[in-house]
């Protein structure tokens, strides 16, 4: 993933959730979206988007793929959407170099300042990324084991605010984010995805991100120089 010769200049930036990707050309201009859902693959989503940008001039491409993600390929097919996202050629879809992360590391790129950070984003799921001096590791943290043989996504995610409710849902947020702080030794908090503004304090180290950042995190990936993305084992240029 290290950027090689220049940089391009137009990039489209997807971030693909479970309930809508959105889609946005460079830092500027309108964020396009639609539906996603349980039962939307890479077919449907590339007939979507082919349609909806063909009217867009750009030179490569970022994707945020809420899953595994190694070596700029998707690892394991997601746990909120349909199948066959293993193995499917974006670049040839779309006839353009293209970068797929994680879909809470590219916001975490996006929202990063500097130091130690813990990026939560709370929304269909749960994504989670550590950025340690410049170096960006994502996570499958959500889908550890938490409590009573159920996943941190299952308590911190939109099915565990459903089955808790918002105000359990809420201290229950609160807990883990404290859990985490000490255990990885983070300076800051910050915490973005599509449930965030549900929360109504927040602790002294912890601040709300912004869900646009995904779309800096994306043009942050084909900068030069900057943050260095580490990706289960692979370093690669993605920075400020």
């Amino acid at each position: 993933m290290a950027v090689r010769g220049r940089a391009p200049k137009h990039i489209l930036v997807i971030d693909i959730g479970g309930a809508h990707v959105k889609f946005r050309l460079d830092g500027r201009g309108p964020i396009g979206r639609f539906a996603s859902g349980p039962k939307m693959t890479p077919a449907d989503m590339m007939r979507r988007l082919l349609a909806l940008t063909r009217k867009l001039s750009f030179d490569a491409v970022s994707i945020g793929y809420p899953g595994l993600v190694f070596r700029n390929r998707i690892a394991a097919e997601p746990h909120n959407l349909g199948r066959g996202w293993v193995g499917f050629d974006f670049a040839k879809a779309f006839g353009k170099p293209v970068r797929v992360i994680n879909d809470a590391a590219m916001q975490a790129i996006g929202s990063y300042a500097g130091g130690r950070m813990l990026f939560l984003g709370l929304g269909t799921g749960l994504g989670v990324t550590l950025i340690i001096d410049g170096v960006v590791e994502p996570t499958e943290l959500g889908h550890l084991c938490y409590r009573h043989g159920r996943t941190y996504e299952d308590y911190l995610g939109e099915r565990g605010r459903s089955r808790l409710g918002s105000a359990k849902w809420r201290r229950k947020v609160n807990e883990v984010i404290e859990h985490l702080r000490v255990a990885f030794e983070v300076d800051y908090v910050v915490i973005g995805g599509g449930n965030a503004m549900r929360l109504k304090r927040l602790p002294r180290y912890a601040r709300l991100g912004d869900n646009r950042n995904a779309f800096l995190g994306g043009l942050r990936l084909w900068q030069r120089g900057g943050l260095r993305v580490h990706l289960s084992g692979e370093r690669a240029a993605a920075p400020t």
